[in-house]
């Protein structure tokens, strides 16, 4: 196989939850033009048609499935009717933004639950399709979306509105999607099935940065390339981690943020 097959997904079939979100729809697109069909996950189904649509459109594959993540039974119902799946990337969080003052422990339990637990029992599930793809293809392929405040804490410098920073209840979370990482690839490397986070860094909306020039700016100068983050940028990254170029990584975390957690 020649360097350019190795990203290649020709045959592969494959699964992202929040696909038509901001750095979902990013990655989704990779995927399919990398060849995999691909499964459109995410509560909102008019969104998933609409940018299934689009896709399918541009002669890509895919087609959409909308449920919670969060809803084991529909998780485990899904997945047990499917076929072979060659990668499955666990990226959907649910979190409503909060203040220090007002979080509620139900807040910390909503966002675990959508982006830890759900992760697990997708990954439980998914089990007999993902070795299917190992019969087929000699290996299967976990992708888990983490983010840069898995590891460092907001510089509240940055953050000068209080709405803009990010919640206490989702870096602890997306730490712990770090932690259930590593322990899937040592449960599912004797299989065969790779298991890696993805850790992406400043990539706010166009929307957002536009509404705050300031902020954006600022979030700018705290990576070292200076500059913030084009989602199209993270399709490299997230197929490396989905392909066979990478088949010798497993319990990993590719960090995709500019330089902002070296400094």
């Amino acid at each position: 196989m020649t360097i350019a097959g190795l990203f290649r997904l020709d045959g592969c079939t494959a699964f992202v939850s929040g696909a038509a979100g901001h750095l979902g729809s990013a990655m989704t697109r990779a995927l399919c033009e990398a060849g995999a069909h691909t499964i459109l996950n995410g509560r909102d189904e008019a969104r998933l048609k609409d940018f299934e649509g689009e896709l399918k459109r541009q002669g890509l594959s895919c087609e959409c499935a909308a449920f919670d993540m969060s809803d084991c039974e529909r998780v485990r119902a899904f997945f047990a009717g499917r076929g072979r799946l060659d990668v499955l990337v666990n990226n959907a969080i649910s979190m409503t933004p909060k203040l220090f003052a007002a979080l509620a422990p139900g807040d910390f339990a909503k966002t675990y639950a959508s982006a830890v637990t759900a992760a697990f029992e997708a990954t439980r599930a998914a089990l007999p399709a993902l070795r299917k793809a190992v019969q087929a293809e000699g290996e299967a392929r976990i992708v888990n979306i983490a983010s840069m405040y898995a590891s460092v804490s907001p510089d509240r410098r940055i953050y000068t509105k209080s709405e803009q920073a990010s919640p206490f209840h989702y870096g602890p979370a997306k730490a712990a999607l770090l932690q259930l990482t590593r322990h899937l690839a040592a449960e599912l490397g004797p299989e065969k099935i790779r298991v890696n986070a993805l850790v992406p860094g400043p990539f706010p909306t166009r929307q957002a940065a536009d509404a705050d020039p300031a902020f954006a700016e600022r979030l700018a100068g705290r990576t070292m390339l200076a500059r913030l983050g084009d989602p199209r940028e993270i399709a490299g990254p997230l197929l490396f981690l989905a392909s066979k170029s990478s088949s010798y990584v497993t319990g990993a975390a590719l960090t995709v943020d500019g330089g902002w957690t070296q400094w």
